[in-house]
């Protein structure tokens, strides 16, 4: 599917900074702040640069996808309203230390022996790759090139060992001291006592060791240390001999790289100020910052990547497109949000109803739509004639064990529609049989009618049997509303569409039911009803 986030499509509608202004989108309002930035110059560098950062400590996970695409969209935001050229670094932090063996993770006996070594040494349990980091790395990229999303990839390691952050180093080595008085204070008592911004790299072990610095040397540009067997030992600060404490690593990357735009998750917001001082010590302009809440998983938990909870994005991209992951992740980013698989629904019908409004709105609306984010402005224009939800309850009352079942009754309902014609609603339909087997039958949970149910049921066997067999899902919503109105349900609608779902469909929620039986069809709602009657 050909998803806006993919590329850079020049798109016809003129967009100035009123017009961004006007629009009120948290990527315009983040791609001004680079308006504004380089207002009076260019950057030096000839581009301005983006950055996402990517621990590969643990599988892949989600919100670094959301991390990229997030900054995609400013990206692309802010091509639209400047000239200057762009790029995006995706940064993998992979010469960190490999400090404990996620539980999700194959072959942890081996893992064990190798912790403390940088994770571009550590071999790959998978056996697919080189090491750890670059199995990690490899899942990182196949998954972002999946998507097309115009990026450079960098591994920490390449950018440390090939001389890149070697004159940064330097000058941190210089400001030594500046960093430390900087850092101290933000540590506890103990801590204080064997901190260093600067992570030798044992000679003997491979440990990326967190150990005191015992004398800098400037002449040299190398730093003593006492080394895991007690022994003196000195190395460079350059060429991959040391690595820097993970805060200090975040300002030197913005200054060596000169980075122009960086977001990053919550949990980092008390350490920006840290990263930006940090930053100016070493000569470097800090980024453009943006930080976004962290994604929860189904009980209010953080997700990790070492846990393993939540939805990863293969398991979500299993049961919805991908332009419904991309709105999700679009929503209010500076709110904290649920990620289970309950979510998924619900955001496949919102993206849905965001494509099906777009062609009519005007220009200046369009902008706060977010499907013009998610398809750089490229939108598609397509309407289907049904949504997800109906479809997930189109499969609990018909089981289907294929997608052909379902478009047996989609072709009764909208004979227009088919898989040729509309492939999208192909693949909804496909993902909503997988969505149905695994999350739905399983928690199916029949019950009775009561007797005076069983008289409101009867008599909307009645109505139905009164009306033609393609009567409008807007008839068949009035005559079941009417029945409710005049057999009880006066005061509270809510508990005759609630008898429906539970006696009906096994769930607690289910859809506008008048629309509902114009897909499943008069005649095979009659026969569903007379067979929870008669059970």
């Amino acid at each position: 599917m050909d998803t806006g986030f993919r590329r850079y499509a020049y798109y016809q509608m003129k967009i100035t900074t009123e017009f961004a202004k006007a629009a009120g989108t948290w990527p315009f309002e983040e791609a001004l702040k680079l308006v504004e930035r380089f207002k009076k110059a260019p950057p030096a560098k000839g581009y301005v640069l983006f950055e996402t950062g990517y621990g590969p400590s643990g599988l892949p996970h989600i919100g670094t996808f959301g991390e990229v695409l997030r900054t995609s969209m400013v990206r692309y935001a802010f091509t639209q309203l400047s000239d200057l050229p762009t790029k995006l670094f995706c940064v993998s932090d992979d010469m960190d230390g490999f400090r404990k063996v996620p539980s999700n993770l194959p072959q942890p006996e081996m893992l064990e022996k190798h912790l403390h070594k940088p994770l571009t040494q550590v071999p790959d349990p998978f056996g697919t790759h080189a090491s750890y980091g670059a199995h990690m790395n490899a899942r990182l990229c196949a998954f972002l090139d999946q998507f097309g999303f115009d990026y450079e990839f960098k591994s920490a390691t390449e950018l440390y060992k090939t001389g890149v952050y070697d004159k940064t180093l330097k000058i941190a080595l210089e400001r030594y001291e500046k960093i430390m008085k900087l850092m101290l204070p933000t540590l506890g008592e103990e801590r204080q006592q064997t901190y260093s911004p600067f992570l030798p790299v044992s000679p003997k072990t491979g440990h990326v060791l967190q150990v005191p610095i015992l004398e800098t040397k400037l002449d040299s540009s190398t730093i003593v240390f006492k080394d895991e067997d007690g022994t003196l030992t000195e190395v460079p600060v350059t060429g991959g001999h040391v690595k820097m404490q993970w805060k200090p690593d975040m300002g030197m990357r913005w200054a060596a790289l000169d980075v122009d735009y960086e977001m990053y998750g919550k949990d980092h917001l008390v350490n920006g100020k840290l990263y930006t001082e940090i930053c100016r010590i070493l000569g470097g302009n800090p980024p453009e910052q943006m930080f976004y809440e962290m994604f929860l998983d189904e009980k209010g938990e953080k997700i990790s990547k070492s846990k393993g909870n939540g939805i990863s994005m293969e398991q979500w991209l299993s049961y919805a497109p991908d332009e419904s992951l991309a709105l999700y992740m679009f929503q209010s980013p500076r709110k904290a949000k649920k990620l289970y698989f309950d979510v998924i629904p619900k955001a496949v019908d919102e993206y849905l109803t965001f494509l099906e409004k777009y062609p009519a709105m005007a220009d200046a609306d369009k902008l706060k739509n977010p499907v013009w984010y998610i398809h750089s402005g490229n939108v598609p224009n397509i309407k289907l004639p049904i949504s997800f939800a109906l479809l997930l309850n189109l499969a609990s009352v018909c089981n289907p064990e294929s997608p052909a079942v379902l478009w047996g009754f989609i072709s009764n309902y909208a004979p227009d529609a088919t898989p040729a014609s509309m492939p999208l609603l192909d693949k909804l339909v496909t993902f909503a049989v997988k969505y149905y087997d695994d999350f739905v039958a399983p928690n199916k949970q029949f019950r009775p009618a009561t007797e005076a149910e069983k008289i409101c049921l009867n008599k909307l066997i009645d109505f139905l049997k009164t009306i033609p067999a393609d009567a409008t899902g807007e008839v068949i919503q009035t005559g079941i509303y009417d029945i409710g109105m005049h057999n009880g349900y006066e005061k509270n609608l809510r508990d005759w569409f609630g008898a429906l779902y539970e006696i009906l469909l096994g769930a607690t929620q289910g859809p506008r039911m008048g629309s509902f039986i114009a897909l499943y069809g008069r005649d095979n709602m009659i026969k569903l009803i007379n067979e929870k009657l008669a059970s």
